[in-house]
């Protein structure tokens, strides 16, 4: 008997969801659910759960690796995570997140960062963060055969510019930017668009706009399809929760509880149990003793 959710699925029964996928899903009008992922465990559950894509964040390097936010994290460490999450995967879209400084310097090294996404970590896809700043990387990498998400609004990376991580958008001259941003990485080849902590009602109007979808993480229910971290909606991260997420478990409270438990057992010889131990037959032991004392009596 399966022991899967009604609306799990598994790994074997279901199609690769590819880029094109993404644009059939906003014809249909489906709307497509994309989560973090940063090991091989969770990428199993989240693909069986039937997640369209998994993104691959340099949210990592706050929810996993303990920064204070995601600029310290370096290329190794995105490719040491992909390639974790890749091995768990069969049908979810795979999207490696560029981290902080690996596609700002140069058009060359933005195209041999992508592509190492794709060759060294198991990625079908990459994103990146900003707008029209970023349209020669955007379409140099997209040109190199490497499919592109776009991220605009609020954007880790530019915490330091943008003074904080702030919503974005909320006044006319900013939300007519990012609209005309948004335009343009369409046109730049994007095959999807990240809209991060934008209003709402600016939100919807760009996804009605765009024909590439739009998945939003705190930009209400307009969009193509919805992004969180994982770590978040499970309520694994303790450190602070985004007023956008919904958290849906509470597995640091669970581990915590869990953990306590397993120190009390132990100082209280509870643990191990009969059942959790290694015995070995009498005969078997008698005969060690047997040997153990003959050669006790050699040596004296």
């Amino acid at each position: 008997m399966s022991t899967l959710p009604p609306n799990a699925t598994t790994q074997t029964t279901r199609k690769k969801i590819t880029t094109l996928a993404f644009r059939l899903k906003k014809e249909r009008g489906e709307s497509i659910a994309m989560l973090t992922g940063y090991d091989y465990p969770t990428a199993l559950v989240l693909d069986q759960a039937g997640i369209d894509a998994i993104l691959v964040g340099d949210s990592l390097g706050m929810v996993v690796l303990g920064y204070e936010n995601t600029l310290p994290v370096t290329m190794d460490e995105m490719l040491h995570h992909c390639r974790a999450v890749a091995r768990g995967v069969r049908a979810a879209l795979l999207i490696g997140d560029m981290p902080f400084m690996s596609y700002q310097v140069s058009t060359e090294e933005a195209i041999r960062n992508a592509g190492r996404f794709l060759q060294q970590g198991g990625m079908e896809a990459v994103k990146l963060e900003g707008g029209r700043e970023r349209l020669n990387a955007i379409r140099a990498i997209i040109g190199a055969g490497i499919p592109v998400m776009g991220h605009l609004g609020l954007t880790p990376q530019s915490v330091n510019l943008l003074g904080g991580f702030r919503p974005q958008g909320r006044t006319a001259i900013t939300a007519e930017r990012l609209f005309e941003d948004a335009i343009l990485l369409e046109e730049a080849g994007c095959f999807s668009l990240v809209l991060e902590s934008v209003p709402a009602r600016l939100a919807r109007m760009v996804s009605k706009r765009l024909t590439i979808p739009t998945i939003g993480i705190g930009a209400g229910e307009g969009c193509d399809g919805q992004v969180l971290v994982t770590h978040d909606i499970l309520g694994l991260f303790d450190r602070f929760t985004p007023k956008f997420v919904r958290k849906y478990a509470d597995l640091h409270t669970e581990m915590l509880n869990a953990i306590t438990s397993y120190i009390a057992d132990v100082q209280g010889h509870i643990f191990p149990a009969k059942e959790h131990t290694v015995e070995m037959p009498d005969e078997e032991w008698e005969a060690f003793i047997h040997h153990f004392d003959r050669q006790i009596q050699r040596h004296e």
